[in-house]
């Protein structure tokens, strides 16, 4: 039986999250230190041998599997990444504003659900899994032999979200988006080597071959006010170009104003996943609200040409019902860059397009596809379906799926990864 006091702060911080604004991101923090290092860091890479993988995060499940990164795609073992949770939630209840935003978390962007995975990667020597968690506002590093935490970062405000790893693979960046802040943490540590400030709502997170750090700030998301002619109430979105060894801004890009030149001023300008072409001249972007994707030439600093792609006539026409604005959500290129893979999310499907003719190839049916990535053998678009908690691969050249496997709760991030060769899951957590 919770106590008089333990219940008291509940309704105070649920009546705080009913009224959750916009406004109430000035209140997030200043940068906050990683906590206290276990003394647990990974082994050297010399130490045993590695093998390609897949993590699949799956955010309600507070679990990622670990799947063949190729032919059946087959899954190995599952990591929880909550060993922590009873920890967390103590701290959680015992702060009001912090179970507010706990509370917002869940009856926004979780769609009724706590966010305990968003994106994940491995650390160079195959040794941890490094996650970021939204309702925990923080990210850490999950030992693969032991379950145990390595490290904890909480990040700045009340939500963490995508995030990127340096073309080397020893730094991590990751999104706080309720502080309209990213922060690059070492991958091995998790101490903070610098950060840089967004635009509203911080999302993806991409580096570049050329020492740049690109970071797309989408907005608000979870308000109804989803009619073109209130895209205004959104809030500031840009995309933020960094030097990702100084952090320093050396570049910002108002999709606002592209679009327009393009003349689409009736599309939103809240850029959601994004590929770029292996010699990164061109980029290719999805938008809120639209069924399809854009083309960027980025030394003309240009929107180039437009893919409208065919709507599902079952999905909701209602805006307001799409999951935190998407309506396609996920995108990737394939190694030669010939092929594009896109997540058709709403209406239910993923589809292959020739780059070059801007042809698609066939809708292959998907349950609320919500991202896209490239197998390990770079043949096929590897799709997470978190409406059917399922991994599908979808061939590049035919554009037919041609595996599945089942995975956790709401699968949402898939990336490519290195674990020891002998892996089979955690032995504790």
């Amino acid at each position: 039986m919770p106590s008089a006091r333990t219940t008291r702060t509940r309704r105070i911080a649920v009546a705080l999250a009913a009224s959750l604004t916009a406004s109430l991101t000035l209140l997030a923090p200043a940068v906050a230190a990683p906590a206290a290092l276990a003394d647990t860091a990974p082994a050297k890479a010399a130490d045993a041998a590695l093998r390609e993988v897949m993590f699949v995060g799956n955010n309600w499940d507070g679990t990622a599997d670990v799947i063949a990164s190729r032919g059946d795609f087959h899954r190995i073992g599952r990591v929880n990444v909550v060993p922590d949770k009873e920890e967390r939630l103590r701290e959680i209840y015992l702060n009001p504003v912090k179970l507010a935003f706990f509370l917002g978390v869940r009856s926004g962007p979780g769609e009724g659900h706590d966010q305990f995975v968003d994106d994940m990667y491995a650390t160079p020597d195959g040794g941890s899994m490094v996650v970021s968690r939204p309702s925990f506002a923080d990210v850490v590093s999950i030992d693969l032999r032991t379950g145990r935490v390595n490290w904890r970062f909480p990040v700045a405000g009340y939500r963490s979200d995508h995030m990127a790893v340096s073309p080397d693979g020893t730094r991590v960046a990751v999104s706080a988006s309720t502080a309209n802040t990213v922060h690059v943490l070492d991958i091995a540590t998790g101490r903070q080597l610098g950060s840089f400030k967004t635009g509203d709502k911080p999302h993806e997170n991409v580096f570049t071959a050329d020492g740049r750090l690109w970071n797309m700030s989408i907005g608000e998301v979870t308000t109804a006010l989803d009619a073109p002619w209130l895209d205004w109430t959104k809030g500031d979105r840009r995309i933020t170009v960094v030097d990702a060894t100084t952090f320093e801004t050396v570049r910002v890009i108002d999709m606002r104003s592209r679009l327009d030149a393009f003349g689409r001023d009736d599309l939103s300008d809240a850029v959601r996943p994004l590929v770029f072409t292996p010699d990164e001249k061109k980029l290719y972007f999805q938008v809120s609200f639209l069924n399809g994707f854009l083309e960027y030439d980025v030394e003309s600093d240009r929107v180039t040409r437009l893919k409208a792609l065919p709507g599902n006539p079952d999905t909701d026409p209602d805006r307001t019902t799409w999951v935190n604005d998407s309506r396609h959500h996920g995108l990737s290129i394939s190694p030669d860059g010939s092929k594009l893979c896109v997540a058709g999310t709403m209406d239910d499907y993923a589809t292959v397009v020739d780059r070059a003719t801007l042809a698609q190839g066939p809708l292959v049916p998907t349950s609320k596809p919500y991202w896209a990535t490239v197998s390990g053998d770079g043949k096929a678009c590897v799709v997470s379906e978190s409406g059917a908690d399922r991994v599908s691969a979808i061939d590049f050249t035919t554009g037919e799926r041609v595996a599945s496997v089942e995975v956790g709760d709401h699968p949402q991030r898939v990336r490519l990864a290195h674990v020891p060769a002998d892996w089979t899951g955690p032995t504790e957590g």
